[in-house]
């Protein structure tokens, strides 16, 4: 069942927990994508299911704007360090001395903001997510105008919706989510470009071989030191929904935590 917890800024946030058998002693905290929650981008592609079956106890977060957490108008209530703030409290609700922590496109770019800065994050993976990190610290701006998609997701008129910011419409709709506040988080100002090199913990990069947004994820391995990088079948929206994505996913976790490995996942960049 979802828990609520408080937010630095007295925001009510959602997370859920679902219990491991206890082969691993660190549990694994996922941060979902834009535009969707904790249930579309974790619990219905078996991400949850595959890595509780592999014996991890697993905690998802809803983020603000999304899902059953709170959900403001206002640009300033949002941003991706905001976001990984409210990632490090929930590490601090639940007294978790140290995780693994995986996250997706927009999650991605929280996770790497908390993976450089909390040292409670032991292992972290990332998806959905390539070059941009390395060239505009966030989203790949020569695929997504984010602006474009606040004003296609605020469109009355479905003829308004210009090609790009179509799947995240999409995606909106499939979650229920509120798409003002969704265009207040795509109009929150940016946290700034990455230190990728002051990143010191064992990294999975996971890309979908058609995913734009994750465009030469080489690249993004490559300037974290020792990173692993795995592709998998899909774009953006149906990489994750791959039943390789959640092997790599629990496998890279299980060899971080007793150096046994079940398939090949990856070799460093």
């Amino acid at each position: 069942m979802p828990t609520t917890f408080t937010a630095p800024d007295g925001l009510p946030l959602s997370y859920t927990v679902w219990e491991g058998d206890g082969r691993h002693r660190r549990p694994v905290v996922l941060h979902h994508g834009f535009a969707a929650d904790s249930e579309v981008n974790w619990v219905r592609p078996g991400v949850v299911n595959t890595l509780v079956d592999a014996g991890f106890t697993v905690i998802a977060l809803d983020a603000r704007g999304h899902g059953a957490s709170a959900k403001p108008h206002d640009s300033a209530a949002y941003g991706e360090s905001v976001m990984a703030a409210d990632l490090s409290a929930l590490l601090d609700e639940l007294k978790l001395d140290e995780v693994c922590l995986a996250g997706y496109s927009l999650g991605a770019i929280v996770s790497l903001l908390v993976a450089t800065n909390d040292r409670r994050v032991r292992c972290l993976a990332v998806g959905g997510v390539g070059a941009g990190i390395v060239d505009f610290g966030g989203v790949d701006t020569r695929v997504v105008d984010r602006e474009q998609i606040a004003a296609g997701l605020l469109a009355e008129d479905r003829a308004d919706v210009l090609p790009a910011a179509r799947p995240f419409r999409r995606l909106a709709r499939r979650a229920g989510a509120d798409t003002v506040a969704l265009a207040a988080v795509l109009r929150a100002p940016s946290h700034g470009p990455f230190r990728l090199s002051a990143l010191s913990v064992p990294t999975l990069v996971l890309a979908g071989e058609s995913d734009q947004l994750a465009a030469e994820p080489e690249r993004l391995a490559a300037a974290i030191a020792g990173a692993r990088l795995v592709r998998v079948p899909g774009d953006h929206m149906a990489a994750v929904a791959d039943p390789a994505f959640a092997t790599a996913l629990a496998d890279f976790f299980a060899y971080t935590d007793t150096g046994e490995s079940r398939l090949a996942i990856g070799s460093p960049v």
